[in-house]
C-alpha cells in the first residue's frame, strides 16, 4: 500500500505527535494544576476565599479560552521563537498547546476540586488542618478519580490542537495529513494519519479510565 518512505514518513510522524502531546500534557498541568487549586481556593466558596486574587484568575482564563487554538498559535508566535528559537515544528508547537492547555486544565481541575464534600473539608478544618494540608489531604486526595478522568479528556483535546498545528507546519500526523492528504489529494494517507490519532487517543484514555476506577474510593 505504501512505499518505505512513507512508511517512515508515518513512524516519524507518530512519534512526533506523542512527543508533542505528551510534554504539553505534562507542562499543562504544571501550570493548570497549581492555577485549578488557587481557583478553588479563592473562590466565594473556598477555603481562603480572595475576590481580586480569583476575578484576575477567572478573567484570564476566560480570556485563552476564548481563543481559537489556530488564532492563539499565529498569535503567540514572537513568544514561541524567543522560547525555542523557531516558530515551526514540534518543539515550537509543544510552546502553544501548553499555552492552549493550561488554562483548560485550570478549570477542570477547579471543576473537579469543587466536587469534593463540604463536609470533608469542614471536618480536616475542625481538627485544625492548614490549608496546604487541606490541598494536599483532602481537596487531590478526594478528587483524585475525577482529576484522572479530566486527564484523559485533555489528552484528547491536545491531539485535536496537535493536528490543527499541521495547517502552520506544526509537525506530526497532522502536519502529514493536511501536507499530503489535502494538498496532494491523497486520501489513503489521510486516512491513515487518522485512524493511528483514533488508536492512539483510544489507548490513552482507556489507560487513563482505568486508573480512575482503580483509585475510585467511593463505595459502588
Amino acid at each position: 500500500m505504501f512505499d518505505s518512505t512513507t512508511i517512515q514518513m508515518l513512524i516519524e510522524g507518530t512519534g512526533d505527535t506523542l512527543y508533542m502531546v505528551l510534554f504539553s500534557t505534562f507542562f499543562g498541568y504544571v501550570l493548570g494544576l497549581p492555577l485549578g487549586i488557587i481557583l478553588t481556593v479563592t473562590d466565594k466558596e473556598g477555603i481562603k476565599p480572595n475576590a481580586a486574587i480569583y476575578k484576575v484568575l477567572d478573567f484570564v482564563v476566560n480570556i485563552f479560552r476564548s481563543i481559537p487554538f489556530l488564532i492563539l498559535l499565529i498569535f503567540i508566535m514572537p513568544l514561541t521563537k524567543l522560547i525555542v528559537g523557531k516558530t515551526y515544528g514540534p518543539t515550537a508547537t509543544i510552546v502553544s498547546l501548553v499555552v492552549a492547555a493550561a488554562p483548560f486544565i485550570g478549570r477542570m481541575v477547579e471543576s473537579s476540586l469543587k466536587e469534593v464534600d463540604k463536609g470533608v473539608i469542614e471536618a480536616a478544618q475542625s481538627m485544625g488542618a492548614g490549608t496546604f494540608t487541606i490541598i494536599r489531604k483532602v481537596l487531590l486526595t478526594e478528587a483524585r478519580t475525577s482529576l484522572l478522568v479530566g486527564v484523559t479528556i485533555v489528552i484528547g483535546t491536545i491531539f485535536g490542537y496537535s493536528a490543527m498545528a499541521g495547517v502552520i507546519g506544526g509537525g506530526g500526523l497532522g502536519d502529514i495529513a493536511i501536507r499530503y492528504g489535502y494538498h496532494r489529494y491523497e486520501v489513503k494517507i489521510m486516512t491513515v494519519t487518522i485512524v493511528i490519532m483514533v488508536v492512539f487517543v483510544q489507548i490513552l484514555q482507556g489507560i487513563g479510565m482505568m486508573l480512575s476506577k482503580k483509585f475510585d474510593r467511593r463505595k459502588v
